[in-house]
């Protein structure tokens, strides 16, 4: 059986989705300021790794927890809805299917609790 990490056409998939999600991001008003002064090619690399991973493909995150990472930045349930929301979009622009989206939305949805601090 195939993964989500195959499903959705690997690596390369990833990167394209990442990147849309980031153009995304930068024009969106909820979110734009959490990325200030972010270095944006380094968080580009840890979300890749991050997805990638929890999607089951290759095992290389090496980046901090996600509690820490989002420690003492006060992220709301909007906050994560917004970057739901922002993510299925950018799955549809590559032409995901519904059920590969969700599917996605729903293994990020399991570190809400650690993103949000909660």
């Amino acid at each position: 059986m195939s993964t989500l990490y195959d499903k959705l056409g690997g690596q390369p998939a990833i990167e394209q989705i990442v990147d849309e999600l980031h153009k995304r991001i930068a024009t969106d008003s909820i979110l734009n300021h959490f990325f200030a002064g972010t270095d944006m090619a380094k968080q580009r690399n840890h979300l890749v790794t991050f997805l990638s991973q929890i999607f089951e493909g290759s095992k290389q995150y090496g980046g901090r927890p996600m509690d820490k990472t989002h420690a003492g930045m006060n992220l709301q349930q909007q906050h994560f809805d917004a970057i739901a929301k922002l993510l299925s979009e950018s799955m549809a622009v590559r032409g995901e299917s519904p059920e590969d989206t969700n599917a996605a939305l729903e293994r990020v949805s399991n570190f809400k609790g650690a993103i949000l601090n909660k």
